[in-house]
Order: structure tokens, then sequence, then C-alpha cells
């Protein structure tokens, strides 16, 4: 069961595509999309990352930060990334630590969940039915962007 709106989101540090150290209060007074999915370079993970990559644009010089996370490692994220010219982070949850805190551990995978974080930390929107293809327009309409 996903977390609620209005929860304080789980604070966590991990390493991102790059091997950057990554920390949710790194965003504090940005909003954060931060979606889940099950595996890199897989037909449905591939179509939701490239949904956010080809509406970029509209989510830039808006304060928000999109993050998206599995338990693949970092080498696969930079495979995946360098094969899609993903433009955003996708951080490596491979002690599945991330997912048990947002309740999306799928036993070994992450469900696809997305969450909306807003600029104070609290949990604003909550996604568990995405349509892969437009989920990254689906955010900016649900925001009025």
């Amino acid at each position: 069961m996903a977390l609620s709106v209005g929860t304080s989101a789980p604070l966590f540090t991990t390493k991102d595509t790059n091997g950057n150290t990554v920390s949710l209060s790194d965003f504090s007074g940005k909003t954060v999309i931060l979606y889940f999915y099950p595996k890199d370079d897989t037909p449905g993970c591939t179509k939701e990352a490239c949904s956010f990559r080809d509406n970029y644009t509209a989510y830039q010089g808006k304060d928000i930060v999109v993050l998206g996370v599995s338990g693949d490692d970092e080498a696969s994220h930079q495979q995946f990334t360098q094969k899609f010219s993903l433009p955003f982070p996708l951080l490596a949850d491979v002690d599945r630590s991330i997912m048990q805190s947002y309740d999306v551990d799928g036993g070994g995978y992450a469900k696809r969940v997305t969450y909306v974080i807003n600029p104070q930390g609290a949990i604003a929107h909550v996604y568990t039915s995405i349509n892969t293809e437009t989920h990254a327009t689906d955010i900016l309409a649900d925001l009025g962007l």
C-alpha cells in the first residue's frame, strides 16, 4: 500500500547514475517527482522514462526535480541513461531501502508508483495506476503546468 497524501516523505541518501551522493534533503524547497519503476531497459520502464525525457523541458525552470528509482545499480543506470538520452538522474536502490520506506518494494523490484513531494517535504500526489506513455504529461496536467 503506497504512502498517503499529506505524509512526510521519508528521507533517503543514495547514489545516482554518475555515482554522486543524492539525498532527498538536497531538494528542499523544490517539488520532487520521485518515480519508482521495476527495471532499467524493459518495455514499460523505457516508455515511462522516455515520457519524462520527452517532456523534461516542461519541468525545467519551475523548481521541479525528476528522479527515477529502481533496484538497478549505477552501471545499469548509466547504460539506460546513455541508450535513451535521459536528462534526469536515476537513483540506485540496490538494498531496496528507499523502496521499503516508500512502501513500493515488490519483492526484489520496485512497484510502479510515483510520488510528487511538495517543497515542504510532504507527499502531494500519489500515482499507483500509471500509463507509462503519458505519465509525465499526466503529472504536468495535475500540477496545472
